[in-house]
């Protein structure tokens, strides 16, 4: 990748492509700047990864080839009609504020800005994350394949339409919050059962990462998997024949499905 390449926002995310896109070595440090109106998050990336970086969004825009959007979705406006006057007309961006439709940025930024919309996880922090991105109705299958490029720096990589943003919200971008949410279930269970809890974190921490592991190296559907470690009258049954009385998958899809409302009331907004 080449270009100067710009990010509003120095948050996690931000940070976390950041840093992904120069332990990979996929654009040049000289390159990459970040603004912020917060100047202790400037300092710290200039101090720990060697970026430009200043305060003035409309500034950090000027010669910009690539601008990602990386601040929250409701400063976002503000940030735009701020750096409207200064938006270079051949620069591309890239989007991951949640909820933030393509043609809500391309009217603030003039109607005719090429712009891809992503949406990534939290788990890009670590470098396992998955977004999702979508065109704009100016974008080409480059300024695509140069999002695609950007953002794998911290995962995977997939394509939606926009009209799919909000489900890939509710499952993937919520996603790692519903497996927090089993997770501390799984350690209260471990408490009352007597567990210290250093070894009931070791016990479920290792537990979900090597289900994901597992999953992933044989490709199997998780009912397949989910059987094959279920003997009949066996602990596993018991287990789950409790979820199933208590109708937990179904309150998983209903909870999902709330998500997805959410997600689109709040991309009206």
């Amino acid at each position: 990748m080449n270009g100067n390449l710009v990010f509003l926002g120095a948050g996690n995310m931000a940070e976390a492509l950041v840093s992904g896109l120069l332990a990979c070595n996929r654009w040049p440090r000289e390159r990459l700047m970040v603004a912020d109106i917060a100047t202790e998050r400037c300092d710290h990336f200039a101090r720990k990864y060697g970026v430009h970086a200043m305060a003035d969004n409309a500034a950090a825009v000027v010669g910009a080839d690539v601008v990602v959007l990386a601040v929250k979705p409701q400063v976002l406006p503000e940030v735009l009609a701020g750096v409207r006057a200064k938006f270079p007309p051949h620069a591309l961006v890239v989007s991951i504020a949640a909820g933030v439709t393509t043609t809500k940025i391309e009217n603030a930024l003039g109607g005719a800005v090429r712009v891809v919309r992503s949406m990534p996880n939290t788990p890009a922090l670590v470098g396992c994350g998955i977004a999702a991105l979508c065109p704009g109705l100016h974008a080409t299958p480059r300024d695509l394949e140069r999002a695609e490029d950007l953002l794998s720096a911290t995962g995977e990589v997939v394509r939606v339409e926009e009209t799919q943003m909000d489900a890939v919200t509710a499952i993937s971008g919520s996603g790692p919050a519903y497996v927090f949410y089993l997770m501390e279930a799984m350690l209260e269970a471990a408490r009352q059962l007597g567990l210290s809890t250093v070894v009931a974190r070791k016990l479920v921490y290792t537990t979900v990462k090597g289900s994901a592991e597992l999953i992933l190296k044989h490709d199997l559907p998780p009912e397949e998997l989910r059987r094959r470690v279920t003997s009949q009258g066996g602990t596993t049954a018991a287990a789950i024949e409790v979820k199933d009385r208590r109708q937990v998958k179904q309150a998983v899809i209903e909870a999902v499905l709330a998500a997805h409302r959410r997600a689109g009331e709040l991309s009206r907004l």
